[in-house]
């Protein structure tokens, strides 16, 4: 049995960087050049971008498996995306530019937002929080929630955002992990044109939750006596968010935290059941933050950045808040669905705001493809000169419509790698240096050592295995917040001596890094571990499939056999005819070993809150455990009705 990852497709599209673009890039070969000369030192010059208030002792002190970078070193993160703006004509720049899902607008310069942060770190303060106090905030996409992860940040208190599409119980179990002693929240949110009840759900985690002394509410939804008739306040623990700002002056000046004091916890799904919260700390967490934003999607002061990720993600954190706004950049912020009310919500903001660079996932490009192309077609997009996809792999197919359909061909792509522990990007192109491949992260971002590892741990250099991380970096995560043994058990343990977070990968012949998913969704068919993004890849190359999953499924012979779930495009039909069509697709552009034995046609694909497939769920349908005539897949409500179900079970 062959212990790699079987290596099955072969993409041979290349695209280099047109001669234009690399001629203003900001990164260059150099960067390369620098970071294999001297690592440390390349992450010290990135450090020094930053201001620091106390200069560092040392860069990195190494204890396996523990980080500390820029020793000594003090500085605030407030200042540094807010403060250092304000001498110079940026003060009058607009650093967010926000639309709620309704249609209504605001517009935040960096005055406007430091005005603001300032005010609301005085309300915290006012409320009895210091330095080193968790800080729950359970928001929708508003300028408040920008504003209450800065003034956190101001006074050296710990935040930890809970995504506010969540249920009471996943706050309830974060706010006790951390024992957050504030929780900011709202009366509403908009998605999809309901109201998520914010802080209704609030109420129910904070009855659990004792740690918490007070609750601020931001005021979202306007419309009663006052404006304050959608949330039920209970006397001295509940505060209008709009309120105490009135009463907070917007003199503040920023805490001096050291290098390795505790920016946020975020919380992250873990294998046992219980939410894992990812600890990342100040200095190093936003020296790779600010350097990413600046390089991989070579950013300057005219641009317009668009990160979809809700602010509750940690694609959020870095690259809709930290990132750009350290290299003060304007943040476009949208509050609600890309589907609402018509298909073509991200074009039409696109064009409105004159955006710039687009960073989205792929699970939302594969949904545009299938919505169809007369959608982004009837937009203006020719402001876009730099496309970004984050959060799991991008299959070819996808790259190469979101190139063409929303890139007119002109925009390079980076396709970039990195987790919510990872804090930052690590394996990216760099848009005037690579060459890319469609589906490929390509290379390591210059000081990130990534190495392939068979089963035994032996380093790689071509062909499939482990992606592994040999040498510490700067927005590495610190620990499990209270569970340092999980923390070395989680990441530490399989490979001694290497990060490994449990994503399968290949490099090809370049040396270009090929990200397979989780090694849960590696299935060993036959004795061939075939990765499931392969095959989903290959499904999305037939023109009728918008979207794919594949799940292994017990089987006699093979041990595991392939069952592909499948959405068509609007304009296809499902038939058996064309099952017989996929399976033989699949075998012409991979081969007869990843034929699936199965394929379902459903009206969506189920998935978490945060946009993953709910791959148990599939597998105990492939299997018969949870669904017993799947033809009724077809229906959107049963898909529906499945995942609440799932839901439900997993809490």
């Amino acid at each position: 049995m062959n212990d790699q990852l079987a290596t099955l497709l072969s993409e041979q599209r290349r695209f280099p960087p047109a001669a234009a673009f690399a001629a203003q890039a900001n990164a260059t070969e150099a960067l390369y050049e620098a970071a294999e000369r001297d690592r440390e030192g390349f992450w010290a010059e990135q450090a020094r971008a930053l201001e620091w208030m106390r200069p560092w002792d040392r860069v990195l002190d190494w204890t396996l498996p523990h980080a500390k970078w820029f020793v000594g070193g003090q500085l605030n993160v407030a200042a540094n995306c807010l403060d250092r703006h304000l001498a110079g004509p940026i003060r009058n720049k607009a650093a967010i530019i926000w639309e709620g899902e309704p249609g209504d607008r605001r517009v935040l310069t960096y005055w406007d937002l430091a005005r603001e942060v300032r005010r609301a770190a005085n309300a915290l303060k006012q409320l009895g929080v210091r330095k080193g106090d968790r800080v729950g905030i359970y928001l929708p996409m508003v300028p408040e929630a920008a504003i209450a992860m800065l003034a956190c940040a101001r006074i050296g208190a710990v935040h930890s955002v809970v995504f506010g599409g969540f249920s009471a119980e996943s706050v309830r179990d974060r706010m006790n992990d951390a024992q957050a002693k504030v929780l900011i929240t709202a009366d509403g949110g908009y998605r999809r044109g309901q109201v998520v009840p914010l802080k209704r759900l609030a109420d129910q985690a904070m009855a659990e939750s004792p740690s918490i002394e007070h609750c601020i509410v931001v005021r979202r939804r306007p419309g009663g006596e006052g404006d304050e008739a959608f949330a039920t306040m209970k006397e001295g623990r509940d505060h209008w968010w709009h309120r105490l700002l009135d009463a907070a002056s917007s003199v503040s000046e920023p805490e001096p935290m050291d290098a390795e004091d505790l920016l946020f916890i975020l919380y992250t799904s873990g294998t046992t059941g219980k939410p894992k919260g990812i600890v990342h700390t100040t200095g190093g967490y936003l020296t790779q933050v600010a350097a990413t934003t600046k390089h991989v999607f070579d950013l300057k002061p005219s641009d317009v950045f668009w990160c979809t990720a809700d602010i509750g993600w940690v694609t959020g954190h870095s690259y809709v808040v930290y990132g750009p706004l350290a290299n003060g950049a304007t943040v476009l912020m949208y509050e609600g669905a890309p589907d609402w009310p018509e298909r073509d919500r991200f074009w039409s903001l696109i064009e409105t705001y004159g955006v710039t660079i687009l960073y989205t996932a792929p699970t939302a490009i594969r949904a545009f493809m299938k919505w169809g192309t007369a959608h982004p077609a009837k937009h203006d997009l020719s402001s876009l000169r730099l496309l970004g996809s984050v959060g799991e792999p991008i299959n070819p197919e996808a790259w190469i419509w979101y190139q063409t359909h929303i890139g007119g061909g002109r925009c390079p792509i980076v396709d970039t790698w990195w987790q919510t522990e990872t804090g930052g990007i690590m394996i990216t192109p760099l848009p005037g240096v690579t060459t890319t491949k469609p589906g490929s992260a390509t290379t390591a971002f210059p000081g990130i050592v990534a190495e392939l590892v068979d089963n035994a741990g032996k380093v790689l250099t071509q062909g499939g295995g482990f992606l592994t991380l040999a040498a510490p970096w700067p927005g590495m995560l610190r620990t499990i917040y209270g569970d340092d043994q999980r923390y070395q058990d989680t990441y530490w343990a399989r490979f001694p001596g290497r990060y490994f977070a449990g994503d399968g990968a290949k490099l090809d012949e370049d040396g270009y890094w090929w990200i397979l998913g989780r090694v849960d969704d590696v299935l060993n068919v036959a004795g061939h571990r075939i990765g499931t993004m392969e095959v989903e890849s290959a499904l999305v190359e037939h023109p009728a499939v918008a979207e794919a999953a594949v799940v292994g499924k017990a089987h006699d012979l093979k041990g595991q056999a392939l069952a592909a779930f499948v959405t068509l495009k609007d304009s296809h039909q499902a038939s058996d005819g064309l099952k017989d069509d996929l399976k033989a697709h699949v075998t012409l552009k991979i081969g007869a070993i990843a034929r699936p034995d199965d394929i379902y046609f459903s009206a969506d694909l189920p998935k978490t809150r945060s946009g993953k497939i709910m791959r148990r769920l599939l597998k105990d349908i492939a299997e018969g455990r949870a669904l017993g005539d799947t033809t009724t897949l077809a229906d959107p409500a049963v898909v529906s009705r499945l995942k609440d179900q799932y839901e439900a079970e997993e809490s």
